[in-house]
């Protein structure tokens, strides 16, 4: 019997762009794009009429806009939706939003102008389909967003303290793809400020976006969260979400622990969780916890393996 194909609504005010998505979201023979919309309220009515599993939605559209879109969306059930954003620092801000509000997942479409560069999202928009149109992610979502991350504001408003690495030997390292803004949204609440370990985290994300992401964490976080930088001074109870297009790295001196970035070796993900995890073993040996979360790649699978070997904990 045949698998039933994931059903997929595109909606963007771009007749190039919706043509763009169609013809790489029906590349996929497990996917079905079941019809388009030029801006939210036909995104809105589409969605009730055809039911789709997943919807891609605009964020910058005339009339109704993705946001406004997806509140009403949500807030029927209808089905997850992906948004699809421009890499600009606005773009990132409306996206954690979009986030914020219930949307799956994200995609950054490259460049100013539409172009053949939309192929260079192709892996990556099928791969959010598809874990987007799994049964039971719409009620995943459900029950995030009955526990929303400001129900954590109040704890967090005390001053952030920064302790010296030098002072305890301890890391956590987490490496997310899919899913992994919204989930990291949830995650870094329930850390405590006295956690007693410093925090490595790498998202596979455009550069465009890791600044305003750490931003958003660090909101939300009883610990101090920032996008790592060359130099960076390495604090316990502290948090490091590696920089867009740079490998997060480390450099051990007597006194203290650094940051340190490369864009070398070149690999599929930059920031790489493999890289990563094994950049923060090599200083903390076995005091290392390796936290591998959501994605279908396999980015991070190696470096769990020796981190497990050399005596840390994987989760």
């Amino acid at each position: 019997m045949n698998k039933r194909k994931i059903r997929v609504l595109i909606a963007d005010d771009s007749a190039l762009m919706r043509k763009a998505l169609r013809e790489i979201l029906s590349s996929d023979p497990e996917i079905e794009v079941v019809d388009t919309a030029r801006d939210g309220e036909d995104a809105v009515k589409k969605a009730l009429e055809l039911e789709p599993d997943v919807i891609t939605m605009d964020v910058n559209m005339p009339g109704m806009d993705g946001l406004t879109a997806l509140q009403y969306i949500v807030e029927k059930e209808i089905c997850p939706v992906i948004m699809v954003s421009s890499l600009t620092q606005e773009g990132a801000l409306i996206t954690f939003e979009a986030l914020e509000l219930g949307a799956f997942d994200y995609v950054a479409k490259p460049g100013g102008t539409i172009s053949l560069n939309i192929k260079r999202i192709s892996e990556e928009l099928i791969e959010k389909v598809k874990i987007a149109g799994r049964e039971g992610v719409l009620s995943k979502i459900k029950k995030r967003l009955r526990r929303p991350v400001e129900y954590r504001k109040d704890l967090v408003r005390a001053e952030k303290q920064l302790i010296p690495a030098g002072e305890v030997k301890k890391a956590v390292t987490i490496g997310i793809s899919t899913g992994g803004p919204k989930t990291l949204m949830e995650i870094i609440p329930e850390l405590p400020a006295d956690l007693d370990a410093t925090v490595f985290i790498v998202q596979h994300m455009p550069p465009n976006f890791t600044a305003s992401f750490a931003k958003r964490l660090d909101q939300y976080s009883q610990i101090p969260i920032k996008e790592a930088e060359a130099g960076d001074i390495v604090n316990n109870n502290s948090g490091y979400l590696g920089k867009g297009g740079y490998h997060l790295l480390l450099r051990q001196s007597n006194n203290d622990i650094r940051i340190r970035l490369s864009t070398k070796p070149e690999m599929l993900f930059v920031p790489s969780v493999n890289v990563m995890m094994e950049a923060v073993l090599e200083v903390f040996g076995k005091n290392t916890v390796g936290v591998l979360l959501t994605g279908m790649g396999d980015d991070g699978a190696d470096a769990m393996v020796k981190i497990k070997r050399a005596g840390g904990i994987t989760i």
